[in-house]
């Protein structure tokens, strides 16, 4: 399998992905002090919204690189 052919594929998941759940949330680490014994953490969720065009895009672009023959 060509590598063209393998980045289509992952288009398409990732665009399929985006479309089904439209934001993803991760935990990021902001603020870290330790004293002494004593250790405080502050984390912080974030959001971020993937735009419908987005997900689209990346299908359409994904299918076209499986469907186009391309020349070695």
């Amino acid at each position: 399998m060509s590598p063209v052919k393998i980045i289509g594929i992952i288009l398409i998941i990732l665009g399929a992905l985006g479309l089904a759940y439209e934001k993803f949330t991760y935990t990021e680490d902001t603020h870290e002090a330790k004293l002494g014994p004593i250790a405080l953490e502050v984390k912080e969720k974030k959001t971020v919204d993937v735009p419908t065009w987005a997900g689209i895009g990346a299908v359409v672009v994904g299918v076209g690189l499986l469907v186009v023959p391309f020349k070695k």
